[in-house]
């Protein structure tokens, strides 16, 4: 997609990086969120239940701040994301299910 072709408006990868990595917020914005999470294969829903899920998978807690929040905008309630990191303890390791529900637990009250 170019610059002149229409945008779903997504910055982060701008708002994170400004001027000091053109790259990564070229492929943040224009290619990963203009692009494939617009791709008509999956719902946004189902694409922040896949992300959470590789994300807690690898233990990423520092990235799952954005998409657990991310994932609650798509749809997706505070039950189905506590059952899903349960879930997942299970097949992605205690540790990151509980790195993962403690995320979570940060957003739920931030929110309160």
């Amino acid at each position: 997609m170019s610059d002149e072709q229409q945008s779903s408006g997504w910055t982060g990868g701008k708002n994170a990086f400004g001027d000091l990595a053109p790259g990564m917020v070229h492929y943040t914005d224009r290619v990963l969120f203009d692009e494939v999470w617009e791709r008509e294969g999956l719902s946004k829903r189902d694409r922040s239940l896949i992300t959470v899920a590789a994300l807690t998978a690898m233990g990423k807690t520092d990235q799952l701040k954005f998409h657990l929040g991310f994932a609650r905008q798509n749809g997706v309630t505070d039950d189905e994301l506590q059952e899903a990191l349960l879930h997942l303890a299970f097949y992605a390791g205690w540790p990151n299910g509980m790195g993962a529900t403690t995320v979570l637990k940060n957003i739920i009250e931030e929110q309160d």
